[in-house]
């Protein structure tokens, strides 16, 4: 393998959400692609259980961007009450940086109806009543696929942004998109050509800080 491309895709696949083109269309030929690119991910026991939503249309896609941001309102004022107490614990350049990704995150919750496709990558069965275990292994068996699709995306200069605020009104984006009772949504993706020049990795903190070696 060429290990400096694909060291590039995996510290360079950025959360998109100010970048996204929303006026430029995006081929389905290349999200059925990508799709199948994520399906080699693996599953729990193999099942298969996955499904992947793309909701091409204006009206669904308003739809389904009306409740992300109703569900967004609510979580930025969850976090602006905690701000005082957050920016005591951070560094300057951390808070600085929260705030950027705050701002971002609000413009796309203003505008997640605007892009040209949204994802939702779904698994069959749901975790409610599930044990530990259990609902490790159904996530498990939806999310490794989320990433390949997003890797697979911007590997051909589409990008994307992982999201679950949505959530919060799970069942009425079913109802919107006739999705089963027993399907789990697992995020929601905005998907879009992205504007401006590549994208580099992000400022992190070390991973020394957070590898154990044999014991915690």
């Amino acid at each position: 393998m060429d290990l400096a491309t694909v060291d590039q895709l995996l510290t360079t696949t950025r959360s998109v959400r100010k970048r996204l083109d929303l006026t430029r269309p995006v081929e389905m030929e290349i999200i059925e692609r990508c799709i199948d690119i994520a399906i080699q991910a693996p599953s729990a026991s193999n099942a298969q259980r996955w499904h992947f939503v793309v909701i091409a249309d204006p009206k669904q896609r308003s739809a389904v961007g009306d409740l992300y941001h109703r569900s967004f309102s609510i979580y930025l004022k969850e976090q602006q009450a905690a701000d005082p107490q957050r920016r005591a614990q951070l560094t300057a350049a951390r808070w600085e940086q929260t705030m950027r990704v705050r701002e971002s995150a609000v413009y796309l919750s203003e505008h997640m109806g605007e892009a040209p496709v949204l994802i939702i990558p779904c698994i069959e069965g749901r975790v409610e009543n599930a044990g530990q275990q259990a609902q490790a292994a159904t996530y498990g068996s939806i999310l490794p696929a989320t990433w390949s699709l997003m890797l697979a995306l911007r590997a051909r200069g589409l990008g994307s942004a992982w999201t679950t605020l949505h959530l919060r009104y799970e069942r009425e984006v079913a109802a919107v998109l006739g999705i089963p009772d027993t399907v789990t949504q697992a995020a929601l993706l905005p998907v879009a050509y992205y504007t401006g020049e590549e994208f580099k990795p992000a400022t992190r903190v070390s991973a020394k800080e957070f590898t154990h070696w044999n014991i915690w």
